[in-house]
């Protein structure tokens, strides 16, 4: 009998999480310059702005509804033109360029000019429709991952997904850039070439979403919770939703697992919102002093070089280990973003010198590298413990508490460095690796060995 070919998870795994980070970009990084060169002021970019992050933070109230009604493919799929739909919707929504040049002139705001003002309100609106619709995105595309691959693919691949979903931050926050400030100059209107951009944004993200429509494979566990002939009814979509949190706060070690979440990246947390002040401030106050180009090619180019070879070898090393076998290498790796950091601020390398500039770039690689691999297991730990009924509610509260973990330390971060400064921060923060080594030592005997492990084949005589 011949055999159902398989579909490759090369040819969708990496297209749907870029497209998974695209528009959370543009939501929480693009808008904030768009809106900053349309001359929205920065006190209510800050407040307007600040609130397209909400539906990220609780996304994980609306999971249940993502399990019960419909297929995780389904909404991943609707989700991406909704998204694409949004994008070329703030374009048609931006002031048009004389009004545009009233307000960065300062033009008080009357009746006459009352209905550009409100171009930006609604510009606004959409991307708060955008940003529901990115984050429900995550929800089903991760359900989706967790269902179309077995335990040893999802292992393998975990590596690439992310990597993926880092280059396109790198697309979102670099080309997509670049691209508006190169159209800006050479176009010399402002509100035009922002509306070319997102139109452009559009209509990839409306070939994404048609080539997903043929490409996603359609696991047969990809199915809406309501059984056969059940009617999706507001008491059902109720006890769903109940029970989708009662078996989550049932699960084995969840309180165990939760903390695992909060503060196996508490050094990360703390290093993501100072290694760039560090790089770009000058010397004399304890920093690096590189120009924004230099600090683009740092992370631009070789940070992405190390950050895909770290996911991809811990990737690899996961799936024929399994995710105990390297727990503990992946959590010790962790360590080495701290130590890069301890290690470049207090030899001070001049950047001007050709030994400084190999010296700065090895240490940003080594250190993207060593968080593309201790990464792997975080994620592969989050997929472990959300595994089995609801899963992918399950998962989306898993990344709610992996976001709180990121956020709260992040917040003090600034007022530690001020507090150090970067030389004494950095060996704070090596400190803040007990945390991590801490929870995976309690998580360790929890975890099934057999997770992620890709199994032997049974020899044939």
């Amino acid at each position: 009998m011949e055999k159902t070919k398989k579909r490759s998870p090369w040819a969708w795994i990496p297209t749907l999480y870029f497209a998974q980070g695209i528009p959370y970009f543009a939501v929480n990084t693009i808008s904030v310059l768009m809106f900053k060169r349309l001359g929205m002021s920065n006190a209510d970019i800050a407040l307007y702005t600040g609130w397209l992050y909400l539906p990220w933070v609780i996304k994980p109230f609306w999971s249940p509804f993502v399990d019960i009604i419909k297929t995780k493919r389904w909404w991943t799929v609707i989700m991406q033109i909704i998204v694409a739909v949004a994008l070329a919707g703030v374009a048609l929504t931006l002031p048009s360029p004389e009004v545009t040049k009233d307000i960065l002139a300062g033009v008080e705001v009357t009746d006459a000019t009352a209905a550009p003002v409100s171009s930006f309100i609604f510009a606004l609106a959409i991307f708060w429709v955008m940003a529901f619709a990115s984050a429900t995105h995550d929800i089903a595309s991760d359900g989706y991952y967790m269902l179309a691959l077995n335990t040893n693919e999802q292992s393998l691949f975990v590596g690439i997904r992310s990597t993926f979903y880092r280059l396109a931050s790198i697309f979102g926050q670099g080309v997509i850039v670049i691209l508006a400030g190169m159209m800006e100059t050479g176009m010399e209107n402002i509100p035009a070439a922002w509306r070319i951009t997102f139109i452009v944004m559009s209509v990839f993200f409306g070939v994404v979403a048609l080539y997903h429509t043929f490409i996603l494979p359609r696991p047969a566990s990809d199915r809406s919770v309501i059984k056969e002939g059940e009617k999706a009814n507001a008491k059902t979509i109720v006890n769903e939703f109940a029970k989708t949190f009662g078996t989550f706060f049932r699960k084995p070690f969840v309180w165990l697992a939760i903390l695992f979440m909060l503060l196996y990246r508490l050094p990360e947390a703390q290093l993501i919102k100072i290694i760039q002040p560090f790089l770009v401030d000058p010397m004399k106050v304890g920093g690096l002093g590189l120009d924004t180009a230099s600090v683009g090619i740092a992370y631009g180019t070789i940070g992405i070089i190390g950050l895909t070879v770290g996911g991809i070898v811990g990737g690899i090393c996961a799936s024929n280990g399994g995710l105990k076998k390297w727990i503990w290498p992946m959590a010790l790796c962790f360590t080495l973003n701290s130590l890069v950091y301890v290690f470049l601020s207090n030899l001070m390398p001049d950047y001007t010198t050709i030994a400084g500039k190999f010296t700065i770039y090895g240490c940003v690689f080594l250190e993207q590298f060593s968080y593309g691999f201790g990464f792997t297991a975080f994620m592969l730990f989050m997929m472990y413990f959300a595994d089995g009924e609801h899963k992918t509610s399950h998962y989306a509260i898993c990344t709610a508490f992996m976001a709180l973990g990121m956020m709260i330390p992040g917040m003090f971060a600034g007022q530690l460095e001020e507090f150090f400064g970067y030389r004494n921060f950095f060996w704070w923060v090596l400190g803040c690796n007990a945390a991590t080594l801490l929870v995976t030592f309690f998580v360790y005997p929890k975890i099934d060995p057999n997770y992620g492990r890709k199994e032997k084949k049974a020899k044939t005589a």
